[in-house]
């Protein structure tokens, strides 16, 4: 059990210094939460959060502020993504502690600056787990300086007073006084010493836990009125499209930009250098046309006359490059774990079985494409933008256009989507790029579909070869595993052709199956595109891929898949792979001690997802459920897909049930919503998702040809069951962890109405 009571950072009255302004209005009560991440004699639960960077920063990172009115204002110093953790759960954690009325709550969004917000990046599924002590400590400290401010003019002692929802109150005399009424006194008051800020027992909660608060934003959203990167619209605004270059590492030869400077509404016709800082996003270059809307720059774009160099990867065809990796898995490769003596106990199995999957680039498809809007403001920079890293995005940006990211606000918008793609500025970056050949004007650049499908990052291509030895009992007794993609560290150093530390941390190397031989392998795979963060990253084809196998195996042996899964997890214990990798083991950046591999938890999902979805139950002709679980940001989650396969190989799927274990459930509805998604997105993916390359340029356009899931072929209904801790059991992941079961599922479950067995994706056809 963790002790969730005790701090280790401090909170500062910073009332008077004026930090907020527009925020803390005259005579509010601002309240900010430090944490010199030092202090590790403190005994609150550690997370990774400190080694985030500027995460250990001694500056200030949560604020809370109650003005005069009884207004109280949280910050949300990450960007919102859509699934609420930003900008809902969060400030529910403040005023929760802070027993504050929600409907008397605003949320105001910071700007990039991670010197005083501290860690802005809006990834990893790790909002809730890093930020929910900081959260509560700040709203705890702002309730008992309230209610001591309320007892000293009453001149009663403290324990006498309470706060009840936005009131303090005298319990002898029922005596009461508004939040508001209270600020200025409480503003006054020096912060109380950090052990005497008394946390809520989880029974007293108001709002964590309960799922009754929906998104902040959701009536905004609703009706119209959210902005996100494409609503921005300035005074003298002008618009900008891109040529980029077909393939990556093209240059421009030359340009005649003498047509399209005859469109009416165009104004300039800009280049934008490949190599521009920083070089860490692989930047494509291109070049711009600028006009007074969108319409002039799009047709002027047409108009331009372009000669490109297209470089080294002007070869590159993907049914070549799948074939390299697949040929990269069937021979020995770079040792990445090593367990046992895997090669002599293959070679001594009485019995081999062999299997090998392949899983094609695809893309994060946002509903927003990229949009971003820069301009030069009274010797400011001044950018909008949908971005996941608020602050990292305006110290990258600032370095483009050459001035300190003290010169420069970035404000973050909604994000029409993320899942990755947005963790990448280079559509901000060309926005300011562009406003400083313009002279500081603001400009908007607007990425088409076309553009975002044709030019983004890509979720990395992967091959994958399995071996498992059996003894004569059939029990699992070896498992190889060899892997080749190219790694995202391409797009940001040259290419290694190998994965690092975190690529290999998902889902992979530590597999946690219950067999005494365990050997993995990678092969070398050169990037080609630019590869980016995809909503779970690599875990999408490593449980899609083992999930798989393992339901292949089962059939081999005539074993139930579910049971089959179950024997080959293993009694319920703590598996740690930090002893037999070659790189240091990547834990989602969190530390083993808080967040262990946990097979008893990973058993215990199985079980309930199969029980919830009727597991076993008899079905007609051409249905079937499949299983798969996987353990991904340090959640554990487990799928059942039912699936209905028509005479023609149409798929239907009645029902999903999901079973996640995510800790300690701070917003059960914001579960089930992003579980949800997964199904849908997770069906994408495995029915549809795919991105070729012919001549090193991508084939994909728009949703003609990179279709999504539509209405009528999503799940028709998506069941989610959450695993109950209490607050002692750290919270962890949530926002990804839902997708890598579910194409695993969903094949299994094809194969069980079908006898078709999936190998690669996406689905498409093979069932036709």
């Amino acid at each position: 059990m963790n002790d969730l009571s005790t701090p280790k950072f401090k909170i500062t009255n910073v009332s008077r210094r004026g930090l907020l302004k527009g925020i803390a209005a005259s005579g509010s009560f601002v309240l900010a939460a430090q944490f010199p991440g030092v202090r590790k004699a403190l005994a609150s639960y550690p997370t990774g959060g400190d080694a985030m960077p500027n995460g250990v920063v001694n500056n200030p990172k949560v604020y809370v502020s109650i003005a005069g009115d009884g207004t109280v204002s949280i910050v949300a110093a990450r960007a919102e993504m859509g699934n609420g953790a930003a900008r809902t759960a969060l400030p529910m954690m403040v005023a929760d502690e802070l027993d504050a009325d929600w409907a008397r709550v605003r949320v105001v969004q910071s700007p990039g600056d991670e010197r005083t917000y501290g860690n802005q990046d809006t990834d990893g599924s790790r909002s809730v787990r890093h930020w929910i002590q900081p959260m509560r400590h700040c709203g705890a400290a702002a309730r008992l300086m309230l209610e001591t401010a309320a007892a000293a003019q009453w001149k009663v002692p403290v324990g006498e007073v309470e706060a009840q929802l936005h009131e303090v109150v005298h319990k002898p005399s029922n005596r009461k006084l508004g939040y508001g009424a209270l600020a200025a006194a409480a503003a006054a008051l020096p912060v109380p010493d950090a052990k005497a800020v008394k946390l809520k027992e989880a029974s007293a909660f108001r709002y964590l836990g309960k799922g009754t608060i929906g998104i902040f934003d959701l009536h905004d959203i609703t009706t119209g009125k959210a902005i996100y990167g494409q609503d921005v619209m300035l005074p003298g605004m002008k618009f900008a499209v891109v040529a980029r270059p077909a393939v990556v590492g093209g240059k421009v030869v030359s340009v005649d930009s003498s047509a399209a400077m005859k469109v009416p509404g165009v104004e300039k016709v800009v280049t934008i250098p490949g190599s521009s800082p920083p070089a860490k996003f692989a930047p494509l270059g291109g070049v711009a046309v600028v006009a007074r809307n969108t319409w002039a720059a799009l047709k002027g774009r047409e108009a331009l006359k372009i000669t490109w160099d297209n470089g080294p990867n002007a070869t590159h065809d993907s049914k070549a490059y799948r074939a390299s990796l697949e040929a990269a898995v069937k021979k020995p490769g770079k040792v990445e774990r090593n367990q046992g003596d895997a090669e002599k106990a293959l070679a001594s199995a009485a019995r081999v079985i062999t299997a090998e999957y392949y899983a094609p680039h695809i893309h994060h498809a946002t509903m927003e494409p990229p949009a971003a809007v820069a301009r030069m403001n009274h010797g400011r920079w001044e950018i909008w933008a949908p971005v996941q890293s608020p602050g990292q995005a305006r110290d990258d940006i600032a370095a483009a256009v050459g001035v300190t990211p003290a010169e420069m606000t970035l404000h973050p918008t909604l994000l029409g989507g993320g899942f990755g793609r947005k963790s990448k500025c280079d559509f901000a970056i060309e926005a300011a790029l562009i406003s400083k050949d313009m002279g500081g004007a603001p400009v908007k650049v607007v990425w088409t579909r076309e553009d975002d499908v044709r030019h983004g990052f890509y979720h990395t291509a992967t091959a994958e070869r399995f071996e498992a030895g059996l003894d004569a009992s059939n029990k699992v007794v070896a498992w190889r595993h060899r892997s080749a993609a190219p790694t995202i560290l391409s797009t940001f150093a040259p290419d290694p052709k190998h994965p690092f530390d975190i690529e290999l941390g998902m889902g992979w190397v530590d597999t946690p199956f219950d067999v005494p031989n365990i050997r993995m392998e990678s092969g070398e795979a050169q990037s080609h595109v630019r590869i980016g963060w995809f909503r779970s990253v690599n875990n999408v084809a490593h449980a899609w891929s083992t999930q798989s196998f393992v339901a292949e195996m089962a059939h081999a042996l005539g074993k139930d898949p579910k049971d089959f899964l179950l024997e080959l997890i293993g009694p319920a214990r703590t598996v740690d792979p930090r002893q037999q990798v070659t790189t240091p083991w990547w834990n989602y950046g969190e530390p083993f001690e808080t967040y262990p591999i946990d097979t008893g938890r990973l058993r215990r999902v199985t079980e309930l997802a199969a029980k919830e979805a009727g597991w076993g139950k008899p079905l007609p002709k051409g249905q079937g459920l499949g299983i798969a679980a996987h353990r991904s940001f340090v959640t554990y989650v487990a799928t059942v897909v039912h699936v209905v396969v028509g005479d023609k190989g149409q798929i239907s799927i009645p029902r999903v049930d999901t079973a996640i274990d995510c800790g300690y459930c701070v917003h059960p509805e914001r579960v089930r919503s992003q579980i949800e998604g997964a199904a849908v997105m997770g069906l994408t993916l495995a029915k549809h998702g795919e991105i070729t390359l012919k001549g090193g340029a991508i084939e994909q356009s728009n949703f003609n040809d990179y279709p999504l899931v539509r209405i009528e072929e999503s799940p028709k209904e998506t069941r989610t069951h959450i695993v109950e801790h209490p607050l002692t059991v750290p919270p962890s992941g949530v926002g990804e962890p839902g997708v890598p079961p579910f194409a695993p599922a969903l094949c299994n479950a094809i194969f069980a109405a079908t006898g078709k067995r999936i190998r690669q994706l996406p689905i498409g056809d093979q069932l036709a």
